[in-house]
């Protein structure tokens, strides 16, 4: 075993032997950030990371290429007091962000500018006052031994689950269901403009678009988050799988600096973006992923096949159809159109092959005008129940066609 992997065995496992039976008595409330104590710095090269918190805590510390991360788990930290900005304060790391990444886990992860390796890690916990401090060193190596030693450890209990998920687990009992998907959560919080962050408005906007489905009745509604909580793209498509989903519909509220992208934007699968804006947006939602910790290399719901090829012909007419329902629908609810409505691109979130999936740019936190509509708690439930309209007019007409697809 290398030095490396006992360093982050030993890492794994360094509270143990730390704590006392007085100080495990409060490891039941939520450990606390010190953000006046806490920082990133530089020695000769190397990168030194030192964090304070208000007791000791389980952790673990490993690395991810493309782009190069350094990644630490928590048991839940609350980060109140620090920003990434304060954090940051060296040109050996290029990107900070901190926050969940699943109920009761918490993520630091690091961008590198440049390949390193950790050097050296430990916790030490005050016997007095039970607080502890988590410091790690990193010095440079070369790109083929960082990749040689990157990827996330399997450790029991740590790891989110499986999201290799095949369809059909679900029993189909006539109910219609629909998933919908709060953009970003948790560690990512997608665009960000003044206090506006994206993943809060699309949690908004998907609990009002669930109860206005819930009280139309016959209707059964899944959010993939219900809180400020990171999922993973493709365990997002798993839980639509888990549900038999019969639509699948990821809420976003994105920022395009470079263009003057405005009004509301309906996005469906393809290999082959629409637009240059398009691919753009969609590489950029996977790059997120891969900077929340998340290394999306050789894992995807869906593998390219003949049956999948088949699964897609009959379900592309029926989500190409709910798409064109969608713009309808809002058009009709007054609620502003982009100029070029209906577009595709290769979003990792829509590749269920056999589930009707679309994305939906409710506005651009880019645009000034979508901006003060996004904040406007009267526009999101007028969009909301727009969504709403589509998805039920859709669902009397994919059911009027059904008995002619091929069984």
């Amino acid at each position: 075993m290398s030095r490396a992997s006992k360093l982050l065995i030993a890492a794994c496992l360094v509270v143990a032997g730390l704590v006392s039976p007085v100080q495990a008595q409060g490891l039941f409330g939520v450990a606390r950030i010190a953000a006046g104590d806490s920082a990133l710095t530089e020695d000769r090269g190397r990168l030194d990371l030192s964090l304070s918190l208000t007791q000791p805590v389980p952790w673990r510390i490993f690395t991810l290429t493309d782009p190069a991360r350094v990644v630490m788990d928590f048991r839940e930290v609350d980060w109140t007091g620090l920003t990434p900005e304060r954090l940051r304060q060296t040109a050996l790391v290029t990107d900070v962000r901190f926050g969940t990444y699943r109920p009761g886990w918490s993520r630091l992860v690091l961008t590198l500018a440049d390949p390193m390796a950790l050097a050296s890690s430990a916790m030490t916990v005050d016997p007095d006052r039970g607080t502890a401090r988590i410091t790690a060193r990193f010095a440079p190596v070369a790109a083929g031994v960082f990749a040689e030693g990157a990827g996330a450890p399997k450790t029991p209990g740590w790891d989110l689950p499986d999201p290799a998920v095949t369809a059909g687990q679900a029993v189909d009992d006539g109910v219609l269901t629909v998933v919908i998907d709060p953009g970003h959560g948790g560690i990512d919080p997608g665009a960000v403009r003044g206090n506006l962050t994206e993943k809060t408005l699309m949690l908004t906007l998907a609990r009002t678009l669930a109860e206005t489905l819930i009280r139309e009745g016959d209707t059964r509604v899944i959010l993939t988050r219900e809180d400020d909580s990171f999922v993973p793209l493709e365990r997002r498509v798993s839980l639509a799988h888990e549900a038999g989903a019969d639509l699948f519909i990821s809420l976003h509220a994105d920022v395009l600096p470079n263009g003057r992208a405005r009004g509301a934007t309906v996005y469906t699968l393809s290999e082959q973006a629409s637009d240059e804006a398009s691919a753009k947006l969609a590489e950029r939602h996977d790059r997120d992923d891969l900077l929340s910790g998340v290394d999306l290399t050789g894992k995807d719901d869906v593998v390219a096949g003949v049956l999948l090829d088949l699964a897609r012909q009959e379900t592309r007419p029926r989500t190409t159809a709910f798409s064109r329902a969608l713009t309808e629908a809002i058009g009709a609810a007054e609620v502003p159109l982009n100029s070029h409505p209906l577009r595709s691109a290769d979003f990792s979130v829509l590749k269920a092959a056999d589930i009707p999936s679309v994305l939906i740019e409710v506005g651009y936190l880019s645009s000034d005008r979508d901006r003060e509509n996004l904040k406007d708690p009267a526009f999101l439930t007028r969009i909301a129940g727009a969504i709403r309209d589509a998805i039920l007019a859709w669902s009397k007409a994919d059911a009027a066609l059904k008995p002619l697809v091929r069984q």
